[in-house]
């Protein structure tokens, strides 16, 4: 009898001391489910409304360009440019004339140049610093961190790879021809301007050629036939793009593939990727690169890919609407197809999906994490999700 009521005595304190231990972590283990919720909620919210906190109507926003500038934007057209504030202040105007403007943005500093035309204007998001005129008809310029620029000329069945400091003055000229090294696609120079790099396409004995080539003007190519300190050749291989991210990593992008350079003085190709699936589009900012393929199957949609600059896959995530454009504004990809907009943030998950109500989308910029300016058929508009 004994034994028993000891036994029954110890079920019960066990049972106590389990109710206690319960109550003990009832509350902290909820809270650790609550904001776990709350954390993943916030991870995978869709946003699908706006508000709209600035409008600019009535603008000519068909015939214009746009691209960001530091944290605002600059416009630009055929009768000159201007830089706006995020809440549509005009800081400052810049007036010229241009056939067929365009523009590149590096940094803080930007180029607008006249395609096929010899005019060039370097500036940056305080004011205009310098004007040039080419001596040929210019088909490409980006710019460097620096304001330094550098541009492909059109000389006849010649083209001329040339680099000028920001206050105009010529730095190196380099002649190209169409049978050697070939026509030039794409261009791009790094970021501090110590490369160029340029894709051309030939043919020689019915074979078509492509080939990429590093120019450097500085100490490194000055002993360096025409400034070469790398040359890479591909057999039935078009490459229509190329671009540097970093300092040190340029990506050419061909028809069946990529490939990732690694270097400055003597670059050197690190990764050559051969894709299978059709590349319908490639996308890219300062850090990553991204492909859209073309999907496979009963139901063929879109595969988004993006990679580091060492060539690491980042995300695939796949979906099945169309767009019309996509481009990585800051930390977020942006489809637009008309007035459908769908942001992607880095990791691959869908942030935003929604129709933005002044019209067709032409561009959508982030300038913070929810605040974002929309270029449409009806004007320039400042937006925050919500």
């Amino acid at each position: 009898m004994n034994v028993k009521k000891h036994t029954s005595e110890n079920n019960k304190v066990i049972q106590l001391y389990k109710n206690k231990w319960n109550r003990k972590w009832f509350i902290p283990l909820g809270m650790l489910i609550f904001i776990l919720m709350v954390i993943l909620g916030i991870k995978y919210h869709v946003y699908h409304n706006y508000r709209t906190l600035a409008s600019s109507g009535n603008e000519d926003t068909q015939s214009s360009g746009y691209i960001p500038l530091g944290d605002r934007l600059l416009k630009y057209g055929d009768d000159g440019a201007y830089l706006l504030s995020q809440s549509h202040e005009i800081l400052w105007n810049y007036t010229f004339e241009m056939s067929n403007p365009s523009a590149d943005v590096r940094g803080e500093k930007a180029v607008i140049y006249d395609k096929k035309g010899t005019k060039m204007f370097v500036l940056d998001k305080n004011k205009p610093i310098s004007d040039m005129e080419t001596k040929f008809p210019i088909l490409q310029a980006e710019i460097t961190e620096k304001g330094s620029v550098a541009a492909v000329l059109q000389d006849g069945e010649k083209t001329w790879i040339n680099y000028y400091a920001s206050d105009g003055s010529v730095i190196a000229e380099n002649q190209t021809r169409i049978e050697n090294p070939g026509y030039p696609l794409d261009m791009t120079v790094s970021p501090g301007g110590e490369n160029i790099a340029v894709s051309f396409l030939m043919v020689e004995n019915s074979r078509l050629i492509s080939k990429v080539i590093f120019y450097n003007f500085g100490d490194a190519g000055q002993n360096k036939e025409d400034n070469i300190v790398a040359e890479y050749q591909y057999e039935n291989i078009v490459i229509p793009q190329i671009i540097y991210l970093d300092n040190t990593t340029a990506v050419a992008f061909g028809d069946n593939g990529y490939s990732i350079f690694k270097g400055i003085e003597n670059p050197k190709e690190e990764v050559k990727e051969t894709i299978e699936e059709e590349i319908v589009s490639t996308f890219h900012n300062e850090k990553y690169f991204g492909l859209v393929l073309k999907g496979t199957g009963k139901k063929e949609g879109y595969m988004m890919q993006l990679y580091s600059p060492s060539g690491k896959k980042m995300f695939s995530e796949k979906f099945e609407h169309e767009y019309q454009s996509i481009d990585i504004s800051k930390e977020m990809i942006i489809l637009c197809d008309g007035s459908k907009v769908r942001m992607y943030n880095l990791k691959g998950i869908l942030k935003f999906d929604g129709i933005i109500g002044e019209g067709a989308v032409k561009n959508v910029f982030q300038m913070s994490s929810k605040r974002y300016m929309v270029i449409s058929e009806n004007g320039i508009h400042t937006i925050s999700l919500k």
